[in-house]
Protein backbone atom coordinates (compact mmCIF):
# COMPACT_ATOMS: atom_id res chain seq x y z
CA UNK A 1 0.00 0.00 0.00
CA UNK A 2 1.63 3.24 -0.69
CA UNK A 3 2.28 5.97 1.96
CA UNK A 4 -0.23 8.51 0.76
CA UNK A 5 -3.24 5.96 0.49
CA UNK A 6 -5.50 4.29 3.35
CA UNK A 7 -8.68 2.29 2.83
CA UNK A 8 -8.76 3.13 -0.94
CA UNK A 9 -9.02 7.19 -1.15
CA UNK A 10 -5.99 9.69 -1.31
CA UNK A 11 -5.29 12.20 1.26
CA UNK A 12 -2.93 14.89 1.78
CA UNK A 13 0.61 14.59 2.05
CA UNK A 14 3.40 16.16 3.55
CA UNK A 15 7.37 16.48 3.50
CA UNK A 16 8.79 15.76 7.16
CA UNK A 17 12.22 18.07 7.54
CA UNK A 18 14.72 17.53 10.86
CA UNK A 19 17.35 20.05 11.67
CA UNK A 20 20.08 19.10 14.02
CA UNK A 21 21.41 21.81 15.40
CA UNK A 22 24.35 22.80 17.94
CA UNK A 23 21.78 23.85 20.89
CA UNK A 24 18.81 21.87 19.82
CA UNK A 25 17.11 19.35 17.33
CA UNK A 26 13.28 20.47 15.39
CA UNK A 27 11.27 18.61 13.20
CA UNK A 28 9.27 20.17 11.17
CA UNK A 29 5.49 18.84 8.70
CA UNK A 30 5.23 20.58 5.69
CA UNK A 31 2.76 21.19 3.23
CA UNK A 32 2.91 21.87 -0.10
CA UNK A 33 2.58 25.54 0.30
CA UNK A 34 5.66 25.41 2.61
CA UNK A 35 3.35 25.96 5.72
CA UNK A 36 4.89 24.07 8.85
CA UNK A 37 0.92 22.04 10.03
CA UNK A 38 3.39 20.22 13.29
CA UNK A 39 6.55 21.40 14.83
CA UNK A 40 8.68 19.22 17.82
CA UNK A 41 11.73 20.79 19.48
CA UNK A 42 14.40 19.38 22.28
CA UNK A 43 17.49 20.38 23.27
CA UNK A 44 20.99 19.39 22.40
CA UNK A 45 22.55 17.78 25.38
CA UNK A 46 26.24 19.75 25.32
CA UNK A 47 29.07 17.50 27.53
CA UNK A 48 31.99 19.31 29.12
CA UNK A 49 34.40 16.66 29.94
CA UNK A 50 37.64 19.47 30.31
CA UNK A 51 38.00 23.30 29.39
CA UNK A 52 37.91 23.44 26.23
CA UNK A 53 36.13 20.06 25.05
CA UNK A 54 32.92 19.78 23.64
CA UNK A 55 31.19 16.63 22.95
CA UNK A 56 27.38 14.90 22.17
CA UNK A 57 26.22 11.38 23.32
CA UNK A 58 25.52 9.67 19.90
CA UNK A 59 22.64 7.54 21.80
CA UNK A 60 21.13 10.25 23.35
CA UNK A 61 21.07 12.25 19.92
CA UNK A 62 19.89 9.27 17.87
CA UNK A 63 16.45 8.95 20.94
CA UNK A 64 16.39 12.78 20.80
CA UNK A 65 15.82 12.32 16.32
CA UNK A 66 13.15 9.64 16.55
CA UNK A 67 10.96 11.82 19.71
CA UNK A 68 11.15 15.26 17.26
CA UNK A 69 10.16 13.45 14.01
CA UNK A 70 7.34 11.16 16.15
CA UNK A 71 6.19 15.35 18.11
CA UNK A 72 5.59 16.65 15.29
CA UNK A 73 3.87 14.35 13.30
CA UNK A 74 1.67 14.05 16.35
CA UNK A 75 1.42 18.06 16.28
CA UNK A 76 0.27 17.78 12.93
CA UNK A 77 -2.91 15.55 13.65
CA UNK A 78 -1.31 13.53 10.67
CA UNK A 79 -0.32 9.73 10.10
CA UNK A 80 2.83 8.93 9.84
CA UNK A 81 1.95 7.08 6.67
CA UNK A 82 1.02 10.62 5.43
CA UNK A 83 4.61 11.55 5.42
CA UNK A 84 6.07 11.38 1.53
CA UNK A 85 9.60 11.86 2.32
CA UNK A 86 11.83 12.94 4.98
CA UNK A 87 14.99 15.65 4.75
CA UNK A 88 17.72 16.10 7.38
CA UNK A 89 19.92 19.56 7.90
CA UNK A 90 22.63 18.73 10.47
CA UNK A 91 25.61 21.09 12.19
CA UNK A 92 28.78 20.38 10.59
CA UNK A 93 32.31 18.90 11.21
CA UNK A 94 30.71 17.63 14.36
CA UNK A 95 31.63 13.78 14.05
CA UNK A 96 32.15 10.35 15.55
CA UNK A 97 33.31 6.71 15.34
CA UNK A 98 31.64 3.51 15.22
CA UNK A 99 32.10 -0.15 15.06
CA UNK A 100 31.02 -1.41 11.51
CA UNK A 101 29.92 -4.59 13.32
CA UNK A 102 27.57 -3.42 16.00
CA UNK A 103 27.24 0.63 15.32
CA UNK A 104 28.45 0.71 18.90
CA UNK A 105 30.29 4.63 19.57
CA UNK A 106 34.09 4.62 19.93
CA UNK A 107 33.38 7.75 21.51
CA UNK A 108 31.35 10.69 21.73
CA UNK A 109 30.76 13.39 19.09
CA UNK A 110 33.49 15.47 19.21
CA UNK A 111 31.38 19.05 18.52
CA UNK A 112 32.32 21.34 15.77
CA UNK A 113 33.24 23.73 18.43
CA UNK A 114 35.77 21.94 20.49
CA UNK A 115 39.52 22.72 20.44
CA UNK A 116 41.59 19.27 22.20
CA UNK A 117 43.18 19.79 18.43
CA UNK A 118 44.26 23.15 19.04
CA UNK A 119 47.93 22.45 19.48
CA UNK A 120 48.04 20.09 16.78
CA UNK A 121 46.33 22.72 14.41
CA UNK A 122 49.24 25.02 15.89
CA UNK A 123 52.12 22.81 15.36
CA UNK A 124 50.80 21.63 11.80
CA UNK A 125 50.27 25.04 10.46
CA UNK A 126 53.74 26.37 11.90
CA UNK A 127 55.96 22.98 10.20
CA UNK A 128 58.48 22.69 7.84
CA UNK A 129 56.05 20.19 6.30
CA UNK A 130 53.38 22.43 5.49
CA UNK A 131 55.63 24.93 4.68
CA UNK A 132 57.02 22.59 1.95
CA UNK A 133 53.76 21.72 0.55
CA UNK A 134 52.69 25.05 0.59
CA UNK A 135 56.15 26.04 -1.47
CA UNK A 136 55.63 23.18 -3.93
CA UNK A 137 51.92 23.73 -4.60
CA UNK A 138 52.63 27.79 -5.25
CA UNK A 139 55.24 26.23 -8.10
CA UNK A 140 52.18 23.73 -9.44
CA UNK A 141 49.96 26.76 -9.86
CA UNK A 142 52.62 29.05 -11.51
CA UNK A 143 53.50 26.24 -13.66
CA UNK A 144 49.55 24.69 -14.26
CA UNK A 145 47.54 28.02 -13.41
CA UNK A 146 45.09 25.72 -11.77
CA UNK A 147 43.22 27.35 -9.14
CA UNK A 148 43.54 23.68 -6.63
CA UNK A 149 46.75 24.26 -6.67
CA UNK A 150 46.61 27.76 -5.24
CA UNK A 151 43.85 27.04 -2.86
CA UNK A 152 46.43 24.04 -1.73
CA UNK A 153 48.90 26.55 -1.26
CA UNK A 154 46.84 28.72 1.10
CA UNK A 155 45.83 25.22 3.04
CA UNK A 156 45.57 26.32 6.73
CA UNK A 157 44.11 23.73 9.17
CA UNK A 158 41.56 25.12 11.74
CA UNK A 159 40.33 23.41 15.27
CA UNK A 160 36.36 23.63 12.78
CA UNK A 161 37.88 21.08 10.30
CA UNK A 162 36.98 17.60 11.16
CA UNK A 163 40.93 16.58 9.75
CA UNK A 164 43.36 17.15 12.55
CA UNK A 165 40.44 16.47 15.52
CA UNK A 166 40.16 13.04 13.88
CA UNK A 167 43.83 12.66 13.57
CA UNK A 168 43.68 13.39 17.50
CA UNK A 169 40.92 11.04 18.58
CA UNK A 170 43.01 8.66 16.34
CA UNK A 171 46.46 9.50 18.42
CA UNK A 172 44.70 9.34 21.57
CA UNK A 173 41.84 6.24 21.63
CA UNK A 174 43.59 3.20 21.41
CA UNK A 175 40.53 1.36 20.90
CA UNK A 176 39.45 3.22 17.40
CA UNK A 177 43.10 2.81 16.39
CA UNK A 178 42.83 -1.42 17.04
CA UNK A 179 39.34 -1.16 14.93
CA UNK A 180 40.51 0.73 11.94
CA UNK A 181 43.76 -1.96 12.00
CA UNK A 182 40.55 -4.58 11.54
CA UNK A 183 38.67 -2.71 8.84
CA UNK A 184 36.04 -2.19 11.89
CA UNK A 185 35.76 1.18 11.81
CA UNK A 186 33.24 3.57 10.54
CA UNK A 187 33.76 7.42 10.81
CA UNK A 188 30.61 9.84 9.94
CA UNK A 189 29.28 13.13 10.72
CA UNK A 190 26.02 13.90 12.42
CA UNK A 191 24.02 12.99 9.10
CA UNK A 192 25.95 10.00 8.79
CA UNK A 193 25.13 8.60 11.95
CA UNK A 194 21.65 9.32 11.79
CA UNK A 195 21.84 7.26 8.01
CA UNK A 196 23.11 4.83 9.58
CA UNK A 197 20.82 4.12 12.54
CA UNK A 198 17.38 4.98 10.43
CA UNK A 199 18.81 2.33 8.03
CA UNK A 200 19.82 0.19 10.52
CA UNK A 201 23.45 0.12 9.50
CA UNK A 202 22.97 -0.68 5.62
CA UNK A 203 24.16 2.91 5.12
CA UNK A 204 27.26 4.47 5.33
CA UNK A 205 27.16 8.13 3.40
CA UNK A 206 27.29 11.57 3.43
CA UNK A 207 26.44 13.97 1.15
CA UNK A 208 28.49 16.33 -0.82
CA UNK A 209 27.85 19.37 1.05
CA UNK A 210 28.57 17.94 4.69
CA UNK A 211 31.41 16.44 3.23
CA UNK A 212 32.90 20.04 1.72
CA UNK A 213 32.91 21.27 5.01
CA UNK A 214 35.34 18.50 6.98
CA UNK A 215 38.54 20.13 5.51
CA UNK A 216 39.37 16.70 3.85
CA UNK A 217 37.57 16.95 0.97
CA UNK A 218 38.61 18.24 -2.33
CA UNK A 219 36.09 20.42 -3.35
CA UNK A 220 37.78 20.53 -6.75
CA UNK A 221 38.10 17.62 -7.60
CA UNK A 222 34.87 16.12 -5.75
CA UNK A 223 36.12 13.71 -3.84
CA UNK A 224 37.54 12.96 -0.05
CA UNK A 225 41.64 13.87 -0.38
CA UNK A 226 43.76 11.06 -0.49
CA UNK A 227 46.67 13.50 -0.27
CA UNK A 228 45.33 15.18 2.92
CA UNK A 229 44.24 11.59 4.51
CA UNK A 230 47.77 10.36 3.56
CA UNK A 231 49.34 13.76 5.10
CA UNK A 232 47.80 13.46 8.40
CA UNK A 233 47.80 9.89 8.26
CA UNK A 234 43.80 9.61 8.05
CA UNK A 235 42.59 5.83 6.57
CA UNK A 236 40.40 6.36 3.29
CA UNK A 237 38.97 2.85 4.67
CA UNK A 238 36.63 4.76 7.61
CA UNK A 239 34.79 7.17 5.40
CA UNK A 240 31.29 7.23 3.81
CA UNK A 241 30.46 7.15 0.18
CA UNK A 242 29.57 11.12 -0.72
CA UNK A 243 25.86 11.35 -2.70
CA UNK A 244 24.04 14.00 -4.34
CA UNK A 245 22.42 16.13 -1.91
CA UNK A 246 18.80 15.69 -3.16
CA UNK A 247 19.06 11.72 -3.34
CA UNK A 248 16.98 8.41 -2.36
CA UNK A 249 19.29 7.35 0.58
CA UNK A 250 17.02 4.94 1.12
CA UNK A 251 14.14 4.48 3.61
CA UNK A 252 14.01 4.45 7.43
CA UNK A 253 13.11 1.00 8.84
CA UNK A 254 10.02 0.28 9.39
CA UNK A 255 10.56 -0.77 13.16
CA UNK A 256 11.34 2.94 14.04
CA UNK A 257 8.04 4.82 13.35
CA UNK A 258 5.89 1.69 12.02
CA UNK A 259 6.12 2.77 8.18
CA UNK A 260 9.76 3.18 6.16
CA UNK A 261 9.84 7.06 5.16
CA UNK A 262 12.21 7.50 2.09
CA UNK A 263 15.16 9.62 3.02
CA UNK A 264 15.25 12.03 0.25
CA UNK A 265 18.16 14.71 1.57
CA UNK A 266 20.90 14.91 3.40
CA UNK A 267 22.33 18.98 3.37
CA UNK A 268 24.49 20.83 6.24
CA UNK A 269 22.80 23.33 7.94
CA UNK A 270 24.71 26.40 6.47
CA UNK A 271 23.79 25.04 3.09
CA UNK A 272 20.59 24.02 3.65
CA UNK A 273 19.69 27.62 4.75
CA UNK A 274 21.03 29.00 1.73
CA UNK A 275 18.86 26.87 0.12
CA UNK A 276 15.87 27.58 1.91
CA UNK A 277 16.65 31.48 1.49
CA UNK A 278 16.13 30.70 -2.26
CA UNK A 279 19.92 31.95 -3.12
CA UNK A 280 19.60 30.04 -5.70
CA UNK A 281 21.53 32.77 -8.15
CA UNK A 282 25.15 34.10 -8.19
CA UNK A 283 25.88 37.11 -6.15
CA UNK A 284 23.18 35.97 -3.91
CA UNK A 285 24.31 36.24 0.07
CA UNK A 286 22.87 34.53 3.29
CA UNK A 287 23.90 35.60 6.62
CA UNK A 288 22.80 33.15 9.83
CA UNK A 289 23.00 34.31 13.26
CA UNK A 290 22.89 31.45 15.19
CA UNK A 291 25.34 29.76 17.96
CA UNK A 292 27.48 31.34 15.24
CA UNK A 293 27.39 33.51 12.13
CA UNK A 294 27.94 32.00 8.66
CA UNK A 295 27.94 33.98 5.64
CA UNK A 296 28.13 32.28 2.32
CA UNK A 297 27.85 33.98 -1.04
CA UNK A 298 26.69 31.83 -4.01
CA UNK A 299 29.33 31.56 -6.36
CA UNK A 300 28.44 29.49 -9.60
CA UNK A 301 30.17 26.23 -10.77
CA UNK A 302 33.58 27.31 -9.81
CA UNK A 303 34.84 26.66 -6.05
CA UNK A 304 36.32 30.08 -4.88
CA UNK A 305 40.04 30.27 -3.90
CA UNK A 306 40.19 32.54 -0.92
CA UNK A 307 43.53 34.09 0.63
CA UNK A 308 41.89 35.40 3.94
CA UNK A 309 40.61 32.39 5.46
CA UNK A 310 37.02 32.52 3.22
CA UNK A 311 35.96 28.66 2.80
CA UNK A 312 35.21 27.05 -0.81
CA UNK A 313 31.87 24.61 -0.14
CA UNK A 314 29.92 22.99 -2.04
CA UNK A 315 26.50 24.26 -1.49
CA UNK A 316 24.44 21.65 -2.78
CA UNK A 317 25.07 19.06 -5.74
CA UNK A 318 21.15 17.90 -7.54
CA UNK A 319 21.49 15.58 -10.44
CA UNK A 320 24.41 16.87 -12.38
CA UNK A 321 24.45 20.60 -11.19
CA UNK A 322 26.92 21.92 -8.60
CA UNK A 323 26.65 25.06 -6.73
CA UNK A 324 29.25 26.26 -4.97
CA UNK A 325 29.61 28.86 -2.16
CA UNK A 326 32.04 30.95 -0.57
CA UNK A 327 31.76 30.96 3.41
CA UNK A 328 33.42 33.17 5.88
CA UNK A 329 31.72 32.88 9.97
CA UNK A 330 32.21 34.24 13.46
CA UNK A 331 31.82 31.19 15.89
CA UNK A 332 29.97 32.66 18.58
CA UNK A 333 27.36 34.73 18.56
CA UNK A 334 24.39 33.06 19.98
CA UNK A 335 26.55 31.84 22.53
CA UNK A 336 27.87 34.87 23.51
CA UNK A 337 24.14 36.42 24.11
CA UNK A 338 23.46 33.32 25.84
CA UNK A 339 26.72 33.32 27.78
CA UNK A 340 25.45 37.14 28.65
CA UNK A 341 21.62 36.11 29.92
CA UNK A 342 23.78 33.45 32.09
CA UNK A 343 25.30 35.93 33.86
CA UNK A 344 21.83 38.20 34.38
CA UNK A 345 22.49 40.70 32.29
CA UNK A 346 18.98 40.55 30.99
CA UNK A 347 16.51 38.03 32.02
CA UNK A 348 14.92 37.70 27.99
CA UNK A 349 16.55 37.71 25.38
CA UNK A 350 13.87 40.04 23.87
CA UNK A 351 14.78 42.90 26.62
CA UNK A 352 18.28 43.32 24.95
CA UNK A 353 17.06 45.32 21.46
CA UNK A 354 15.29 47.82 24.15
CA UNK A 355 18.75 47.99 26.32
CA UNK A 356 20.96 48.92 23.40
CA UNK A 357 18.68 51.59 22.44
CA UNK A 358 18.31 53.04 25.65
CA UNK A 359 21.87 54.24 25.71
CA UNK A 360 23.44 56.44 23.21
CA UNK A 361 26.57 54.45 22.44
CA UNK A 362 28.21 51.60 24.43
CA UNK A 363 29.93 54.25 26.55
CA UNK A 364 33.33 53.08 24.72
CA UNK A 365 33.08 49.65 26.18
CA UNK A 366 34.04 46.76 23.39
CA UNK A 367 33.46 43.08 23.46
CA UNK A 368 35.12 40.24 21.54
CA UNK A 369 32.82 37.39 20.92
CA UNK A 370 35.85 34.61 20.83
CA UNK A 371 35.08 32.12 23.07
CA UNK A 372 35.53 29.38 20.31
CA UNK A 373 38.66 31.60 19.01
CA UNK A 374 38.78 34.14 16.11
CA UNK A 375 37.89 32.93 12.42
CA UNK A 376 38.21 35.07 9.15
CA UNK A 377 40.28 37.47 8.37
CA UNK A 378 42.38 37.00 11.76
CA UNK A 379 41.77 32.86 12.18
CA UNK A 380 43.36 32.80 15.70
CA UNK A 381 42.15 29.95 17.62
CA UNK A 382 44.12 30.82 20.55
CA UNK A 383 41.99 34.85 21.23
CA UNK A 384 39.97 34.84 23.75
CA UNK A 385 36.74 36.38 24.71
CA UNK A 386 37.28 39.88 26.50
CA UNK A 387 35.29 43.08 27.24
CA UNK A 388 37.64 46.21 27.10
CA UNK A 389 37.22 50.04 27.66
CA UNK A 390 35.12 49.19 31.18
CA UNK A 391 34.52 52.36 33.82
CA UNK A 392 32.76 53.17 36.82
CA UNK A 393 29.74 54.64 34.56
CA UNK A 394 29.53 50.94 32.45
CA UNK A 395 25.73 49.99 33.21
CA UNK A 396 24.48 46.49 31.98
CA UNK A 397 22.67 48.67 28.95
CA UNK A 398 26.52 49.69 27.76
CA UNK A 399 27.27 45.91 28.23
CA UNK A 400 24.50 44.18 26.44
CA UNK A 401 25.02 47.63 23.37
CA UNK A 402 28.48 46.39 23.40
CA UNK A 403 27.68 42.56 22.41
CA UNK A 404 25.05 43.43 19.59
CA UNK A 405 27.17 45.50 18.09
CA UNK A 406 30.34 43.04 18.08
CA UNK A 407 27.63 40.76 16.29
CA UNK A 408 27.08 43.70 13.59
CA UNK A 409 30.97 44.09 13.29
CA UNK A 410 31.94 41.16 12.70
CA UNK A 411 29.14 40.48 10.22
CA UNK A 412 31.21 43.70 8.61
CA UNK A 413 34.58 42.29 8.91
CA UNK A 414 32.78 38.78 7.20
CA UNK A 415 31.19 41.41 3.85
CA UNK A 416 33.79 43.19 3.76
CA UNK A 417 36.14 39.74 3.19
CA UNK A 418 33.53 39.10 1.01
CA UNK A 419 33.18 41.94 -1.48
CA UNK A 420 36.89 42.37 -1.77
CA UNK A 421 37.98 38.28 -2.60
CA UNK A 422 34.85 36.86 -4.95
CA UNK A 423 34.55 40.22 -6.57
CA UNK A 424 31.43 39.24 -7.23
CA UNK A 425 28.32 41.73 -7.66
CA UNK A 426 26.16 40.97 -4.66
CA UNK A 427 22.29 40.56 -5.81
CA UNK A 428 21.01 40.41 -2.55
CA UNK A 429 21.15 39.69 0.86
CA UNK A 430 19.17 37.72 3.48
CA UNK A 431 19.29 36.50 6.77
CA UNK A 432 17.93 33.91 9.08
CA UNK A 433 18.86 32.40 12.50
CA UNK A 434 17.56 33.34 16.40
CA UNK A 435 19.54 36.11 16.34
CA UNK A 436 18.20 38.01 13.36
CA UNK A 437 15.05 38.77 15.03
CA UNK A 438 17.08 41.36 17.02
CA UNK A 439 16.25 44.47 15.42
CA UNK A 440 19.08 46.11 16.80
CA UNK A 441 21.71 43.77 15.39
CA UNK A 442 20.07 43.68 11.86
CA UNK A 443 19.57 47.23 11.40
CA UNK A 444 23.08 48.23 12.68
CA UNK A 445 24.00 45.45 9.97
CA UNK A 446 22.11 47.05 7.15
CA UNK A 447 23.87 50.38 8.25
CA UNK A 448 27.34 49.42 7.75
CA UNK A 449 27.05 47.16 4.59
CA UNK A 450 25.00 50.19 3.12
CA UNK A 451 22.98 47.86 1.61
CA UNK A 452 19.03 46.37 2.40
CA UNK A 453 19.09 42.96 4.34
CA UNK A 454 16.05 40.86 4.37
CA UNK A 455 14.37 38.96 6.95
CA UNK A 456 12.18 35.93 6.34
CA UNK A 457 8.77 35.45 8.07
CA UNK A 458 9.78 32.59 9.96
CA UNK A 459 13.67 31.76 10.76
CA UNK A 460 14.16 28.15 10.54
CA UNK A 461 15.57 27.97 7.38
CA UNK A 462 17.91 25.33 7.47
CA UNK A 463 15.17 22.61 7.96
CA UNK A 464 12.80 24.58 5.27
CA UNK A 465 15.86 24.26 2.80
CA UNK A 466 16.10 20.54 3.77
CA UNK A 467 12.36 19.72 3.23
CA UNK A 468 12.93 21.57 -0.43
CA UNK A 469 15.38 19.58 -1.53
CA UNK A 470 13.45 16.13 -0.03
CA UNK A 471 10.03 17.43 -2.14
CA UNK A 472 12.03 18.09 -5.25
CA UNK A 473 13.45 14.80 -5.13
CA UNK A 474 9.90 13.18 -5.11
CA UNK A 475 8.36 15.41 -7.16
CA UNK A 476 6.27 17.15 -3.95
CA UNK A 477 7.33 20.61 -5.14
CA UNK A 478 8.48 20.44 -9.20
CA UNK A 479 11.17 23.42 -9.82
CA UNK A 480 13.54 25.91 -7.91
CA UNK A 481 11.18 28.93 -9.79
CA UNK A 482 8.19 27.27 -7.44
CA UNK A 483 10.20 27.32 -4.75
CA UNK A 484 11.02 31.38 -4.71
CA UNK A 485 6.94 31.56 -5.15
CA UNK A 486 6.55 29.91 -1.68
CA UNK A 487 9.73 31.88 0.27
CA UNK A 488 8.14 34.85 2.23
CA UNK A 489 9.64 37.92 3.72
CA UNK A 490 8.90 39.59 7.47
CA UNK A 491 10.96 42.82 6.94
CA UNK A 492 13.30 44.51 4.79
CA UNK A 493 16.51 46.29 6.79
CA UNK A 494 16.92 49.46 4.75
CA UNK A 495 20.52 51.36 5.65
CA UNK A 496 19.54 54.45 7.52
CA UNK A 497 21.70 57.63 8.27
CA UNK A 498 21.61 59.18 11.86
CA UNK A 499 23.47 60.37 14.74
CA UNK A 500 23.48 56.59 16.11
CA UNK A 501 23.39 54.38 12.83
CA UNK A 502 25.04 55.22 10.13
CA UNK A 503 28.75 53.32 8.94
CA UNK A 504 30.64 57.07 9.02
CA UNK A 505 29.45 57.89 13.10
CA UNK A 506 30.74 54.28 13.90
CA UNK A 507 34.20 54.39 12.02
CA UNK A 508 35.76 55.24 15.23
CA UNK A 509 33.36 52.26 17.53
CA UNK A 510 34.88 50.01 14.94
CA UNK A 511 38.45 51.54 15.01
CA UNK A 512 38.51 50.67 18.80
CA UNK A 513 36.42 47.61 18.29
CA UNK A 514 39.64 45.96 16.01
CA UNK A 515 42.04 47.58 18.42
CA UNK A 516 40.40 45.06 21.02
CA UNK A 517 40.29 42.48 19.00
CA UNK A 518 43.81 42.60 18.22
CA UNK A 519 44.49 42.61 22.06
CA UNK A 520 42.88 39.60 22.74
CA UNK A 521 44.72 37.19 20.57
CA UNK A 522 47.14 34.84 20.82
CA UNK A 523 45.91 35.13 24.69
CA UNK A 524 45.96 31.67 25.64
CA UNK A 525 49.19 30.56 24.09
CA UNK A 526 51.00 33.57 25.93
CA UNK A 527 49.64 32.41 29.15
CA UNK A 528 51.27 28.49 28.26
Amino acid sequence: MGSAHRNGYRKETFVLSVDVGTTSIRCHVYDKEAKIRGTCTTKVSLLYPEPGRVEMDPEELWQSFVTVVKGAVLDSGCQIWQMEAIGISTQRATFTTWERKTGRPFHNFISWQDLRAAELVKSWNQSCTMKSIQGVMKVLHFLTRQKRFLAASLVVFSTQHVSLRLAWMLRNCSELRKAVDENNCCFGTIDTWLLYKLTKGSVHATDYSNASTTGIFDSYQMCWSGFLCSLLSLPLSILPKVQNTSYNFGSSDPSIFGVAIPIMSVVADQQAAMFGECCFDIGDVKITMGTGTFMDINTGSKPHTSVAGLYPLVGWKIGHNVVYLAEGNAADTGTAIRWAQELELFTDVCETEAMATSVKDSDGVCFVPSFSGLQAPLNDPRACASFMGLKPSTTKNHLVRAILESVAFRNKQLYDIMRRETCIPISKIRADGGVCTNDFVMQLTANLFGRKIARPSHFDMSALGAAFMAGLGIGFWNSQEELKTLHSTDHVFLPQNGPQGDAKHYQHVLHSWERALQRSMNWYGKCE
